[in-house]
């Protein structure tokens, strides 16, 4: 079933043409990779995805729903976004992951905060200010913070840039835990082509702006169907 569909999208900054995107789907309950070397787009097609800008030209469906235009608070509830930038705010890390709970008038038990510091690797250190934890662990919270208001749709900005293995390991293994248990769909931007292989169910290629490929991962690194796709996992495109 298809979560969005975007039709005819262009995406345009100070005259230049950021986006041009014919058509693409994202299925709900997937997990969609998109790679492409810097500048390509990639993150101003998630900004349309969270919401946060609205395309030049084109629609934007989202559960079936048009969305360019003003987005109710409902529809901007069901997605949420990790930047590789964490963005903490100066508090506990506790006080970080209860805060979009606290927007919404809601609460998180501390037994519930207990089990999520555990999930992340994060125990005993609910209690610390961002600028007492790595790098990894500054992004762990990130993550815990967009997970526990349970969003419909994870949106990850290059999540693990920087990040050493361990890390990288333990923050893929709850997106997927995330996706597997509660059918949460996840759009990943990424450099690393490895990870998108690790990954994602389906794989999309941007290249200045054009989506040049989307399949199913495994089809998308063995057989690509279009020869700038291969040339790009070869490492022979040069930008």
């Amino acid at each position: 079933m298809g979560l969005y569909r975007l039709t005819n999208i262009t995406q345009v900054y100070n005259g230049r043409t950021i986006l041009n995107i014919p058509h693409l789907a994202i299925k709900q309950g997937e997990i969609l990779a998109v790679v492409g070397p810097s500048g390509a787009g990639k993150s101003s097609l998630l900004r349309l995805l969270n919401f946060l800008e609205m395309p030049a030209t084109g629609e934007i469906l989202f559960a079936g729903a048009g969305v360019n235009g003003r987005i109710p608070l409902d529809i901007r509830r069901r997605v949420t976004t990790v930047f590789q930038t964490p963005g903490l705010l100066n508090r506990s890390v506790a006080a970080n992951i209860r805060y979009g709970l606290r927007l919404r008038g809601q609460s998180l038990g501390a037994a519930e905060l207990d089990q999520l510091l555990a999930r992340l690797g994060l125990t005993g250190l609910e209690k610390h200010r961002p600028g007492q934890l790595s790098a990894g662990e500054a992004q762990r919270v990130a993550l815990a913070r967009a997970l526990v208001i349970q969003p419909e749709v994870l949106l990850l900005d290059e999540p693990t840039a920087n990040l050493d293995p361990y890390n990288v390991g333990l923050i893929e293994q709850i997106v997927r835990q995330e996706n597997e248990a509660k059918g949460i769909t996840a759009v990943l931007i990424t450099h690393n082509i490895f990870q998108a292989r690790r990954l994602a169910h389906r794989t999309a290629l941007l290249l200045s702006g054009q989506l040049v490929e989307v399949g199913e991962t495994e089809q998308f690194f063995t057989t690509p169907q279009q020869e700038k796709t291969a040339a790009f996992l070869r490492g022979e495109l040069v930008y």
